[in-house]
């Protein structure tokens, strides 16, 4: 039998920021999004102030009114990604077998360290009391034989907690559990499984999955699975690196797009972030995808199969511009876009082409690769596009470097 440990790092941005300033210990602490850079929403609260009402996602006039005396202070990611490297040293002390699911979660495989270091539950006390110690906050643990039911366990009790959840005692512990705790079931789907009446993880587990497949497609069959506490998935080793198949990035305005000037001047910026990604993979994308949501926060996505890849940025703006075009009619302003190059390709793939448009765009390539070369000497904003000064807000934004790329999804391996 597997032995799969979840550890869950405890209102993670907050925890670090109270330990980095122990004057707040006892006082309501949220780290927020820049409100005059419109990302004023809460991105963590610590337990003090999550029991007086602040949530994630809650706007940060909001989480004052049911919070007044709420210490806000802005997010510091590259500390966060310095004491999640740190916990990932723990966690490499007891087991090769670590896979990350953002900053603050990762998985652990200890079948093989019970010879070593003692029971699952052993090991999880001794990572437990590691993270106090040494990083000075706190994690919970969930104990289990696969990663969806481990990382129900971590869920199950917070902060600082260790739940072993197995066969003898996993209808107790995760039929009573809402749907929605289940790893994927979102918003959209937790509505259409409590439409058909299905609540809790118990109702998911005992339908016929059949009914499932008919209510959910595909992904019906998966989430019964995961309700019955299956799943075969591996815990990826330290050193694996799953193929990427897509590489994006996206952007909230600094202030409302209102025109087809603002928008093209975004897509461009954030092209050029996507597009030296590309070149760092040695890849090119023959598909361009871009994703619109207006100022009432609704979306949409389109996206367009290139005739042949590529990594052009100029390429990749012009495309999801014609995109916009087609899809947008500006009822409301634009408050954030995004592009994507996905169905990545080996760049030693493409083959010399004499065709005018191809010369074009082997041409651009070859412009990109020098402005990287350039920034990369001379920094970010040396090298720059003069439709940037136009618009000296919305060309100050350096969408490679302010944007982190996080681990791959659970179904990325």
């Amino acid at each position: 039998m597997r032995h799969i440990l979840h550890c869950d790092m405890n209102a993670f941005y907050a925890s670090v920021e109270v330990q980095r300033h122990p004057e707040l210990r006892g006082k309501p602490v949220a780290v927020c999004g820049s409100q005059e850079e419109r990302h004023g929403i809460v991105l963590t609260a610590n337990y003090v102030a999550k029991p007086r009402g602040v949530k994630t996602g809650m706007a940060v006039w909001q989480a004052r009114q049911v919070c007044p005396d709420l210490v806000i202070l802005p997010p510091d990611m590259a500390e966060y990604i310095r004491i999640s490297r740190y916990a990932r040293e723990i966690y490499e002390d007891y087991t090769d077998q670590v896979e990350p699911f953002g900053l603050d979660e990762s998985w652990l495989d200890v079948t093989g360290s019970a010879g070593l270091y003692g029971s699952p539950m052993a090991i999880a006390q001794e990572i437990s009391n590691r993270i106090k110690t040494e990083l000075g906050i706190t994690a919970s643990i969930g104990i289990a034989n696969n990663k969806v039911t481990a990382k129900l366990g971590s869920d199950y009790r917070k902060p600082d907690a260790i739940t072993r959840i197995e066969a003898d005692n996993y209808k107790e512990v995760v039929y009573p559990l809402p749907v929605e705790d289940l790893l994927y079931v979102g918003p959209a789907t937790s509505r259409k499984l409590q439409a058909v009446g299905i609540c809790t993880i118990g109702h998911l587990a005992e339908c016929p999955v059949e009914f499932l497949e008919r209510q959910l497609g595909k992904m019906g069959g998966i989430l019964h699975m995961f309700a019955n506490g299956r799943d075969v998935s591996p815990v990826q080793r330290s050193d694996h690196i799953p193929d990427i198949k897509s590489v994006g990035n996206s952007v909230t305005a600094p202030r409302d797009l209102v025109s087809e000037a603002d928008v093209q001047l975004m897509l461009l910026l954030l092209a050029e972030s996507v597009c030296t990604r590309m070149r760092e993979l040695a890849s090119r994308c023959t598909v361009v995808e871009i994703s619109v949501r207006d100022t009432e926060l609704h979306s949409y996505s389109r996206q367009k199969k290139l005739p042949r890849p590529s990594c052009s940025s100029q390429e990749l703006a012009e495309v999801g511009m014609a995109l916009f075009w087609r899809s947008y009619d500006w009822t409301r302003p634009v408050r954030s876009v995004g592009i994507r190059g996905a169905g990545l390709v080996e760049a030693a793939e493409q083959q010399l082409s004499l065709y005018a448009d191809d010369q074009r765009r082997d041409k651009w390539e070859q412009i990109d690769r020098a402005v990287d070369w350039l920034r990369e000497r001379y920094g970010y904003m040396s090298v720059r596009r003069a439709m940037v000064c136009m618009d000296p807000l919305l060309g100050r934004i350096n969408p490679y470097d302010d944007h982190t790329v996080h681990p791959v999804g659970y179904f990325g391996g």
